[in-house]
């Protein structure tokens, strides 16, 4: 703990249950105790924890809150013993008074940069980076703008998201970024209100055994019609061919691994390309279809999760996955991203494209066979943290709409990245 906690007796000793997450929601008087004590514990430790007093002076404050409120010590009494019940705050025992220290940091598991901007964004509403930038001078010493960006975008791509990125409304210079941790004050009355999606559910009947069984099962059913339908599809699709056809080029003379190539399409391309390429897929079916109309091409039955290393180099030099993780969970996404970066040379080069939304797509007929399949819809930050996470620099990534009349009507996220040259 921070500050002069150490100097105070705790008054219950017993193991903290923090609330999860997840099913966490703040009312904005408890934003605004919880706001507060952030504040102080950073910019005035020798006098925290605070005193009912002192906190309901903090929440008062006509400067750094917005909005400015006048309440009165019953309020925020009351407030605190709903935050306890709730494990948000604790009561410890000061030398004249009972004081309030706040929990909530060690709840959602904050460093101290992000610590600083929930911190502001609790006290003062939606912000710009550079206004954030400014204002949190005094709780985290960020170096420039980008610095505070970057901050944001990692706590919208936790697991459970705890802030969001407004659309940029007409006269702004900048995007605007709200907390999610309940009601905002100041937004305005047609502000989108934020979907929540469960990218989990995908797992959530059988795990991701059940699942990766249903994958193939539907991918084998379809096979044949699949080949049919999209084996020419990179003919309509430049921008595709345009970041594809850069890949032989980074790999060099090192081998390059398609996973979830299906019925190989883009391997067929990467090959006349150039690339010394090898076709992986889970499904037998696709497989055999890549195998029957690209004969000169290498493709093996496997899973992206488990990709091995080349069989006549020590590491790839590309791997591409295009369209490959549409049926993962978005916290499958970490590991399966991890596990190809492992195989991959230093300066070694990783191209994704996915589909990107805020749903998950339940098919039950898909080109006139009966299957099974989830669709995910991936949330960009969510797939750039995680090829972070993974020890790759994210170099470029694009997203783009469909082609009217070619493709669904999703957005397309690429994404080109490399491991540090060692």
């Amino acid at each position: 703990m921070g500050g002069c906690v150490g100097r105070f007796r705790d008054m219950a000793q017993q193991p903290e249950q923090h609330e999860h997450p997840g099913d966490l929601v703040l009312d904005v008087t408890e934003q605004r105790v919880l706001g507060a004590l952030l504040e102080k514990q950073v910019t005035v430790p020798g006098s925290y924890p605070l005193s009912l007093n002192a906190l309901r002076l903090a929440c008062n404050q006509t400067s750094s809150r917005e909005p400015v409120v006048d309440w009165d010590e019953e309020t925020v009494r009351e407030c605190l013993r709903g935050l306890r019940a709730r494990d948000l705050v604790r009561v410890v025992h000061g030398d004249r008074a009972l004081k309030y220290h706040q929990l909530l940091a060690d709840t959602l598991g904050l460093a101290a940069d992000e610590r600083a901007l929930l911190t502001v964004l609790l006290l003062r509403g939606p912000q710009a980076p550079g206004e954030l930038k400014v204002r949190t001078e005094r709780l985290h010493p960020f170096t420039d703008r980008d610095a505070v960006e970057a901050c944001l975008r990692e706590l919208s791509a936790r697991e459970v998201p705890l802030v969001h990125e407004l659309p940029k409304a007409a006269g702004q210079r900048e995007h605007r970024w709200i907390h999610l941790l309940g009601p905002v004050a100041g937004l305005p009355e047609d502000t989108p209100v934020v979907e929540a999606v469960d990218r989990e559910s995908v797992l959530a009947r059988d795990g991701a055994t059940g699942r990766d069984a249903r994958v193939v099962a539907a991918y084998d059913a379809v096979a044949t019609a699949y080949a049919l339908e999209f084996g020419d599809e990179l003919a309509g699709k430049p921008f595709d061919r345009w970041l594809l056809g850069r890949i032989p080029a980074l790999a060099g003379v090192s081998p390059v691994a398609d996973v979830g190539c299906g019925p190989g399409q883009t391997t067929r391309f990467l090959a006349e390309a150039g690339a010394d390429v090898t076709g992986f897929d889970l499904s037998p079916g696709m497989v055999q279809e890549a195998r029957t109309s690209q004969p000169g091409v290498p493709f093996e039955v496997g899973d992206l999760t488990q990709l091995m290393r080349p069989r006549v180099a020590t590491a790839w030099g590309a791997i591409t996955a295009w369209y490959a993780v549409v049926h993962l969970a978005g916290s499958e996404l970490p590991s399966a991203i991890g596990g190809l970066a492992r195989v991959l040379k230093p300066g070694g080069w990783l191209a994704l494209a996915t589909h990107v939304g805020t749903t998950v797509h339940h098919v039950e007929d898909f080109l006139g066979e009966p299957v099974d399949l989830d669709f995910v819809l991936h949330d960009p930050d969510v797939v750039r943290a995680a090829v972070t996470s993974a020890g790759l620099d994210v170099v470029e990534w694009y997203v783009r709409g469909p082609l009217a009349g070619i493709e669904p009507e999703t957005d397309r996220l690429y994404l080109l990245a490399r491991t540090p040259l060692g």
